[in-house]
């Protein structure tokens, strides 16, 4: 490489046509995924209080949220349902006629190109708020799998394209995988939840999603923050049992452990920018000491240019607008 004076890289930093011309990280409309929270009833839109332009829907509300995010460019919504009862199994999980299942078949029916993804968890349906079912304070894992295959398929049956097993059960992906073929779906995707860590940044979601954990919390299932082999592990076994993309989450605090996979694997791979990401952005832009535009922005390209394919992110319908003006 020349020396200074020949090499100067501020003639590229000159103007914003040159600065776009030289730019080796892109971002688009079509990375993003918008998660959003379902319940019953109509005409329901209730504001997460710690999340800025986050609710709770009803499904004709869900379906303007959606169709503003399809026609802004946006491939996919994320979907978490909030039962009108809970119980200790989380039967409304599988519902045919839940919250969920009554999005999906309202999305592919009325936005048919949309990705539509379901979360594959119990935490929203037990009334405890844990991730399976609870044998003497621990969660049981074998005794979940069973739930979470039965989730899985009332999701396939409403016309899921994608489901998203999130509870970090060992064993999960082979067995969603396993049933979906057995029933027919063989097209219906799985994008494994494979490195999710135990994180201080979900507690807005937990408040969107009514899930807080009733006694204990979730480090005996979900990943360790200082895990990094750990989480080349995951991720390799999820593979193997038949995930066909592959998640990190959170986004933001792990864009190493987003690189490390997208390096070693080579697969799709989903990065979740979470809840408490997205509040923190909102606040300190909301307090005066960071600008929310460039702040959301500057925190999508770090995650894409750390590997990551698709971003989860409660930011998608702002993020497109910004892309697209």
């Amino acid at each position: 490489m020349p020396a200074f004076p020949e090499y100067r890289p501020r003639r590229l930093r000159r103007t914003p046509a040159l600065r776009s011309l030289v730019r080796e990280t892109m971002l688009a409309p079509s990375q993003f995924v918008l998660p959003l929270f379902v319940r019953s009833g109509s005409g329901i839109r209730q504001p997460v209080r710690s999340m800025p332009g986050v609710s709770q829907t009803s499904v004709d509300e869900l379906l303007v949220d959606a169709r503003e995010a399809a026609q802004l460019g946006v491939s996919g919504v994320l979907l978490f349902g909030i039962p009108d009862t809970k119980d200790a199994q989380g039967s409304g999980a599988w519902d045919d006629n839940g919250p969920v299942q009554q999005a999906v078949r309202a999305l592919k029916d009325e936005l048919p190109e949309l990705v539509v993804i379901t979360d594959v968890c119990m935490c929203e349906y037990t009334d405890h708020g844990h991730c399976g079912i609870l044998r003497n304070g621990d969660v049981d894992n074998d005794a979940t799998l069973e739930l979470l295959v039965k989730e899985s398929l009332s999701h396939a049956r409403a016309g899921a394209d994608v489901v998203a097993p999130s509870d970090m059960m060992d064993g999960r992906v082979g067995s969603i995988r396993n049933a979906l073929d057995d029933a027919g779906f063989q097209h219906t995707a799985i994008l494994a939840y494979a490195a999710k860590f135990a994180s201080a940044f979900y507690g807005p979601f937990r408040e969107a999603a009514q899930s807080t954990p009733q006694s204990g919390d979730r480090r005996g299932y979900q990943m360790d923050a200082g895990n990094v082999n750990e989480a080349l592990r995951e991720v390799r076994q999820d593979i193997e049992e038949g995930a066909d993309m592959i998640m990190v989450k959170p986004a933001g605090p792990f864009l190493d452990i987003v690189a490390r996979v997208k390096a070693d694997t080579g697969y799709p791979l989903a990065a979740y920018q979470v809840s408490g990401e997205f509040a923190m952005i909102h606040a300190a832009a909301e307090r005066g000491w960071i600008d929310l535009e460039r702040s959301m922005m500057e925190s999508l390209v770090g995650i894409r240019r750390a590997g990551a394919d698709i971003i989860i992110t409660y930011f998608a319908r702002e993020a497109a607008r910004v892309l697209r003006a």
